[in-house]
């Protein structure tokens, strides 16, 4: 297994990290971990040298946490790094709040300190509760040693970001990078700015919550397939995001043992990308662009919506009806939802709005998808 290590990054980690957030699941339900399936994909990654572990308080309805306690706690602590992180969406009135939160997470994941620890879901309407009480309660656990890195996930821009990072000490940050985002999102900005500050990069959705894999438009694919053939579409966007030197590792969610192999395959016989693979992606990224396509990485933050609607879900059928551009398709599988789930269900609280990372106007969507099934 590819392994990196950055100057000022005090740790070897695999160029490949397993983000546990996307575990294989039953009946449906993002709160039942299929554990056993999921067992055998971390037990792969873990023999053949993957050693960075993601979880957080929120993932897999609060299970990803229990699920990574239990899996990863028969291997020795120093063997694997474990990442987890403090939900900066809550509404804290203590100190004591955030310590309940921590000493759970200590006790779910079976141990007695992380190896990197973020302020969760970073973006310019959280600062206030950074400022306020994450960032020193970080400070202070990492004093005791029961964190050994300070850190957070961003979701916003560069000029946010800008300010965080003069604002306070970090020893890593973890932004959103593929290569469509890199310029659409301006992931590119974002990593030149923490590349300057010598901060180094953990990377999220390198292949956008599954969007340049299963949802690749055919003219993409093709793009892809005639400059290499044998490669798959995830090694692509694994390669790009590992090409870029500030990166200490690059997150995969992965849901199938198959992945597993497909993402081990690419980073054990791991080769940077060259000048003309890049152009190669350039030429893809254009081609995407023209789609027009919801930029939902499925990452079910808005999965918690009060009336009950699968936003997730709804958003990946109008995805596949971007790409086929059949009306039946989008119908047929609109009509396998429950009732309960549906997007007429919609109260357009805007809770789903605040809490997702695309910032994807969400109220819009479900009610065209609404009108669109009828």
């Amino acid at each position: 297994m590819e392994k990196r290590k950055l100057a000022n990054l005090d740790a070897e980690l695999s160029l490949l990290g397993f983000g546990l957030m996307r575990l294989p699941i039953l009946d449906g339900d993002a709160g039942k971990i299929d554990v056993k399936k999921a067992e055998v994909m971390v037990d792969r990654a873990y023999r053949a040298g993957v050693n960075y572990f993601d979880t957080s308080w929120f993932y897999h309805s609060g299970n990803s946490e229990v699920f990574a306690g239990e899996v990863l706690s028969k291997y020795p602590r120093d063997s694997y790094h474990l990442a987890t992180k403090m939900p900066t969406w809550q509404a804290f009135k203590s100190e004591a709040d955030m310590e309940a939160i921590f000493n759970k997470q200590l006790e779910k994941c079976k141990t007695t300190y992380f190896d990197f620890y973020m302020a969760h879901g970073v973006n310019e309407e959280r600062l206030d509760v950074v400022q306020d009480w994450i960032y020193d309660f970080l400070c202070k656990k990492k004093k005791e040693g029961s964190i050994k890195r300070i850190g957070f996930s961003f979701h916003s821009d560069p000029v946010t970001l800008d300010h965080v990072v003069n604002k306070y000490q970090w020893d890593f940050v973890m932004i959103q990078l593929n290569y469509i985002d890199w310029e659409i999102a301006d992931a590119k900005g974002l990593y030149e700015i923490l590349t300057k500050k010598n901060i180094p990069v953990i990377v999220m959705e390198p292949v956008k919550g599954g969007t340049l894999t299963a949802l690749l438009y055919d003219d993409v694919l093709s793009t892809l397939k005639k400059a290499n053939p044998s490669a798959t579409p995830a090694s692509w966007a694994l390669r790009f995001a590992a090409s870029l030197p500030n990166v200490a590792t690059v997150l995969s969610g992965m849901s199938e043992i198959e992945h597993v192999e497909d993402n081990l395959n690419t980073f054990q016989n791991y080769k940077a990308l060259t000048e003309e693979e890049h152009k190669v992606l350039e030429e893809a990224s254009n081609v995407y662009k023209k789609s027009g396509s919801i930029p939902c990485t499925d990452c079910q933050y808005c999965n918690e919506c009060p009336a009950g609607v699968d936003i997730p879900r709804i958003l990946q059928l109008y995805n596949h009806f971007y790409i086929n551009k059949v009306r039946i398709n989008f119908v047929n599988q609109y009509r396998t939802l429950k009732p309960s789930s549906k997007a007429h269900n919609c109260t357009g609280c805007g809770l789903c709005e605040k809490l997702c990372p695309q910032k994807i106007e969400i109220i819009k969507y479900m009610k065209e998808a609404a009108e669109f099934k009828a």
